[in-house]
């Protein structure tokens, strides 16, 4: 199959065995399993479940995500990331939440921000003013 899959909005759950081998993009509502190879991406508003036979090569942008099997790409979920032992994932990760069990393989970069805080630009830590000495005159250039 080399072209993009889509599957009827509905709340039954999909399932994708095996045997099953995609190059394309996966899109779909609802609830997947996925237990295949696939050579592509995945967008959904739903929940993905992968298998710990799935092989997948591509991006993954999910409501939620349960990972297995071996994932080679970049995992993006709105809501929560769940790794399973004896994942291999090697690509960054950024959820509002993030479970790893023991046992996995991960290589890459998280980003978990449950407030949806904003990075701020650091600046220096600001003190009460107690126990500060007061600054120095800089040296004067001459001789020693």
């Amino acid at each position: 199959m080399d072209h993009d899959m889509n599957t009827t909005p509905n709340t039954a759950k999909n399932v994708l065995t095996s045997d099953v081998e995609v190059k394309g993009n996966l899109k779909f509502s609802g609830e997947l399993t996925f237990d295949g190879k696939l050579d592509g991406e995945i967008h959904t508003d739903g929940i993905l479940n992968l298998g710990d036979s799935a092989v997948i090569n591509g991006n993954i942008n999910a409501q939620s995500v349960v990972v297995r099997g071996k994932i080679n790409g970049n995992i993006n979920a709105k809501e929560k990331i769940d790794i399973k032992g004896k994942t291999e994932l090697f690509g960054d990760i950024r959820a509002t939440k993030l479970v790893i069990e023991e046992g996995v393989t991960f290589v890459g970069k998280t980003e978990v921000n449950p407030n949806k805080i904003a990075p701020t630009p650091s600046a220096p830590p600001m003190g009460d003013g107690r126990g500060m000495e007061p600054a120095k005159e800089p040296a004067k250039a001459g001789r020693l």
